[in-house]
């Protein structure tokens, strides 16, 4: 579907010539963090385009009490009501899209009675009430002595329109307005996710996607309505950084055109005002987004969850170069990742520590020797007690952790090796035949074997750390009680290094300067 016309963009705060978007574009996406100019944007296009756009706001059309103004709706409403015996007073946008809407059906079953011209095309009346039933199907929509009623399929009571919910005002009025709009003109839809929850909001733009073959603009604040359209062919995103009142003008950029962006990013881009630093764990929970902002005060940390979001997010951060000038930083666990893995990590901007996961880091030499000095307790005598533990406890499961360690490196070179082109099931059959051969996986587990041994044998702390992955370390260890914490067990332990940390001082120096050199960075800027 292309535009009647192209459309071009407001003028920009540098000078630069404004972009004018190709006639194939389907889909434009302004968005921007609240005060930047994503508004005054959408309303700079929407008098640009004349008549010709049609004006979509599901909070005026609800909650403005007033005359009839200049949207499309009241334009109709206005025509409408000057040929017609509808009321003229109808106060608010939706009421008077219900009117047009009503009066056209009327118009229509009477022409068809007398003989007049119906139109061959189904009522847009009736496609709005079987779209919103497919939305809401425990409800049906009745139309009885020009009024709209609603009645739960369960039983026979029925209700006007004006005792709905918002939400469902706001899909009759979405889908009102589509139904509504001219083909090819535009409609600027400012906050399309307005009064809709997640799974509603999808499903209602795409019936209006379905309906309208004209563009449609969205303003929009909303990252998850952002992400789920922006990877869509036909769609442009702009990014609406700030507005210049004085000349009204704007500093904004376009995302290239159907990028898969996702919510993580376009919340980096939108809020970030120093280098990202994207995390693994939960905002609120996890031990990662409560350490890693103090170890790394230059940086705006995000959490993302699992550490596949943080390495896309990490890559399309940095692709979009172009429109930034921040970089983005990534941090997941080591695990029981090869040492080719670590050093691809670490050469596409994603820092893995020299420990197996988060837990060790609170084990390091150093953060336990800090912790134990806060408290007035000997580093030295504390350190020792943990360390012969910690040895003691991967001596008595060395074979298991191998064998752990072995599975990892067995199932990911076998996704890397079968992951290429086969030009039959033979090549195929007769390439997985031969991978035990080649992984050797009883070769590398004795090797395993004998390099864990030699760790043990020479109290290697620092490469039991590297490799040992055991959540219970902290609290088998005993470290948080050996150190003069408030307990011993993880959460303990972790909550009084993370108050050291914020308390500030020597000791909170100490800790992050440990973590840091873990990460192979020596200061707060991150490499």
């Amino acid at each position: 579907m292309s535009t009647s016309s192209k459309i071009a963009l407001p003028p920009r705060s540098d000078g630069a010539p404004a972009p004018v978007l190709a006639p194939h574009v389907r889909r434009l996406i302004i968005i921007g963090a609240n005060g930047a100019g994503k508004s005054r944007f959408g309303a700079w296009l929407r008098r640009q385009l004349n008549t010709d756009a049609s004006a979509v706001s599901a909070l005026r059309a609800l909650y403005t009490v007033g005359a009839a103004g200049d949207s499309l709706i009241d334009r109709r409403y206005r025509k409408m009501t000057s040929r017609s015996m509808i009321r003229a007073d109808l106060d608010t946008e939706f009421a008077r899209m219900l009117a047009v809407l009503l009066d056209e059906e009327a118009s229509a079953l009477f022409a068809g009675r007398f003989g007049g011209d119906a139109g061959s095309q189904q009522p847009r009346l009736e496609k709005l009430v079987e779209l919103w039933e497919q939305i809401f199907p425990d409800n049906r929509v009745l139309v009885e002595s020009g009024r709209l009623l609603i009645s739960p399929r369960s039983g026979d009571d029925s209700y006007e329109s004006a005792r709905l919910s918002d939400g469902e005002k706001a899909v009759i009025y979405y889908l009102g307005c589509t139904l509504l709009t001219p083909p090819r003109s535009p409609m600027i839809v400012d906050n399309p996710g307005l009064f809709l929850n997640r799974a509603v909001m999808g499903r209602v733009w795409d019936m209006a996607e379905a309906i309208h073959p004209g563009p449609i603009v969205y303003v929009t604040h909303n990252l998850d309505f952002a992400s789920t359209r922006s990877s869509m062919p036909g769609t442009i995103t702009v990014w609406v950084k700030s507005y210049d009142a004085a000349h009204h003008t704007w500093d904004y950029e376009l995302l290239p055109e159907g990028s898969e962006i996702s919510e993580d990013v376009f919340l980096a881009l939108l809020g970030a005002r120093k280098p990202v630093l994207f995390i693994e764990g939960d905002s609120v929970r996890s031990i990662d987004a409560k350490l890693y902002p103090l170890v790394f005060p230059d940086y705006s940390v995000k959490s993302l969850g699992s550490c596949n979001k943080v390495i896309e997010a990490t890559r399309t951060f940095n692709s979009l170069g172009a429109l930034h000038s921040l970089a983005a930083t990534g941090i997941v666990d080591r695990d029981r990742r090869t040492d080719r893995e670590v050093e691809y990590l670490r050469s596409h901007s994603v820092l893995v520590p020299e420990v197996a996961e988060i837990e060790n880091i609170l084990m390091l030499e150093d953060v336990i020797r800090a912790v134990a000095s806060y408290h007035g307790r000997d580093p030295h005598k504390a350190f020792t007690k943990v360390k012969r533990t910690l040895l003691k406890l991967f001596s008595a499961e060395l074979n298991q952790q191998a064998l752990l360690h072995t599975r990892h490196y067995v199932k990911r070179t076998t996704e890397y090796s079968v992951d290429r082109r086969f030009d039959n099931i033979g090549q195929l059959e007769a390439h997985v035949g031969s991978l035990v051969d080649q992984l050797a996986p009883r070769k590398y587990y004795n090797n395993l074997v004998s390099l864990f041994r030699d760790y043990v044998a020479k109290a290697d702390y620092n490469s039991v750390l590297r490799v040992y992955n055991r959540k219970s370390m902290v609290s088998e260890t005993n470290v948080g009680s050996l150190t003069g914490g408030p307990g011993s067990d993880l959460r303990s332990y972790s909550n009084d290094t993370i108050a050291i940390l914020r308390a500030g001082g020597r000791e909170a120096g100490e800790i992050a300067r440990a973590i840091r050199r873990c990460f192979g960075v020596d200061t707060t800027n991150v490499k």
